[in-house]
């Protein structure tokens, strides 16, 4: 049982890591210079970060989610 949760919270964490860095992959080609002041460039990026973290964790948390209901499937029959 406690291997079990381990495992899970290996996937977890591996899998909002994976998310995370294709989000900010994907940040990278946008042009937000338009946004920003050019004498904003912490903020600019710091608020990147944010952004990608946010999308990142919730599209992890789909997979991760769909995955769990697909196993349930199994009690379904």
């Amino acid at each position: 049982m406690m291997q079990s949760i381990a495992v899970q919270g290996l996937i977890s964490m591996v899998s909002h890591i994976v998310f995370i860095i294709i989000t900010w992959r994907l940040l990278q080609e946008i042009r937000f210079e338009g946004i920003f002041k050019k004498s904003k460039v912490f903020e600019a990026r710091l608020f990147l970060i944010f952004v990608t973290i946010t999308i990142g964790t919730t599209v992890s948390r789909f997979f991760l989610d769909f995955l769990v209901w697909s196993q349930q499937l199994v009690n379904l029959f």
